[in-house]
């Protein structure tokens, strides 16, 4: 299972940390893997294109992502991509853990 938690300081999303794997198929052929990584990368993306200034880690199986200064653009991006995470949840049950935490 995926385990993906969301970040928040005060009510208002900060960053995220994302490790595992779905376990719905084999590796090279999960789609639900596939969309989680592929909605994980664009959103780094984003927040670097965006000057955001994402702070990221990434080690075995693990990646973490914080913003530097919290701000409309960063929230957005990153309320959606938690948004994106709920629907993969609902087309392909148990694959993902989302939680928040408070830092």
């Amino acid at each position: 299972m995926i385990r993906a938690e969301f970040y928040e300081s005060k009510g208002i999303p900060i960053g995220f940390r994302f490790s595992g794997h779905s376990g719905y198929a084999r590796a090279g052929r999960d789609v639900a893997c596939a969309a989680v990584s592929s909605a994980v990368q664009l959103t780094i993306n984003l927040l670097d294109s965006l000057g955001c200034k994402p702070d990221v880690k990434v080690g075995d199986n693990v990646i973490r992502c914080t913003v530097g200064e919290s701000n409309e653009i960063s929230q957005t991006v990153l309320k959606q991509l938690k948004l994106h995470f709920e629907a993969v949840l609902e087309e392909f049950p148990k694959t993902i853990n989302i939680t928040n935490s408070e830092v």
